[in-house]
């Protein structure tokens, strides 16, 4: 009876519960340390310590993903609306006066002058709007967008892979080192997106088109690592025609690799959108339309 008393007091640290959140939305205890900015030991540690709290394991650590347990599951949604609520306690008792917010999803390569520009203008025409602003990997994007933590995003994904507010092509490029160039090694070597990333198969499968051997020189989640990485003489890869630099050798039809047309960038909003999301994601597809003209 003691043990049972003692349990309905457990007090749920809320840095905890953060992290558990965003351990379980990156599928990756790395990712998730980055984006806490702490180290993977000490995203172990506290995850351990949760579950100690809870009695029960609340993730399933597998050779490449972390996915959440029956129970894992349960206490996220109720994690979800306390980190809400103290979100909200938070903005009250500092005299907040922000009536709305909006949570933005970007790739890496769209955080640039023409977004900030955009952005900027949104909100002089709505300053009582507070915009919250992510970047990363499409993947990432996407999936925080299904679990209702984005109100508007901005992905790369694999033309009509999921349905969507509106869609432009991407143009996509093969890119080697302008320096020093590694095409002709044997095996090649590839600078890739970790694995389920944009761009990898079509990589692979396109040297092995070629009747070449490969192996994985670099992986990187970061597109700037991986910009970095082929103009360093890594290898070869594959990026949007707006991620080549002078630092890269565009590749195409001459060393035998094929044109690829099947990427488009997708804006995802649910149909219930507030009008601020509305309004903001018609100033991207007005910017978006003038470009991809």
């Amino acid at each position: 009876m003691t043990d049972r008393i003692a349990s309905r007091r457990t007090l749920f640290d809320l840095d905890l519960l953060r992290t558990m959140v965003m351990v379980a939305d990156c599928g990756s205890f790395t990712t998730a340390a980055a984006r806490l900015h702490s180290t993977q030991s000490t995203v172990s540690q506290q995850i351990r310590r949760l579950e100690d709290m809870a009695g029960r394991p609340l993730l399933v650590r597998a050779n490449r993903d972390v996915h959440p347990t029956d129970a894992g599951h349960a206490l996220l949604g109720i994690a979800r609306q306390m980190l809400a609520l103290n979100d909200q306690m938070r903005e009250v008792l500092a005299g907040a006066t922000v009536a709305v917010t909006v949570r933005l999803g970007v790739p890496e390569d769209f955080v640039s002058r023409r977004t900030s520009t955009l952005l900027g203008r949104f909100t002089r025409r709505h300053p009582h709007v507070k915009l919250e602003v992510t970047s990363g990997l499409s993947r990432d994007l996407a999936q925080a967008f299904d679990h209702g933590d984005l109100d508007l995003v901005l992905v790369k994904q694999r033309r009509a892979s999921r349905p969507a507010v509106a869609c432009w092509p991407e143009p996509m490029r093969w890119i080697d080192s302008a320096r020093t160039p590694r095409l002709q090694e044997d095996p090649v070597p590839l600078v890739t997106f970790p694995a389920r990333g944009l761009y990898r198969d079509e990589l692979i499968a396109a040297v092995e088109t070629l009747d070449r051997r490969w192996r994985i020189s670099f992986t990187s989640s970061s597109l700037s690592g991986i910009q970095e990485a082929v103009a360093d003489g890594m290898g070869i890869s594959l990026l949007p025609a707006r991620a080549v630099t002078r630092a890269h050798r565009v590749l195409g039809v001459r060393q035998g690799l094929p044109v690829l047309d099947s990427f488009e960038i997708a804006l995802l909003h649910r149909p219930a959108a507030e009008p601020m999301v509305l309004e903001l994601a018609s100033d991207f597809v007005r910017l978006l339309d003038h470009e991809t003209r």
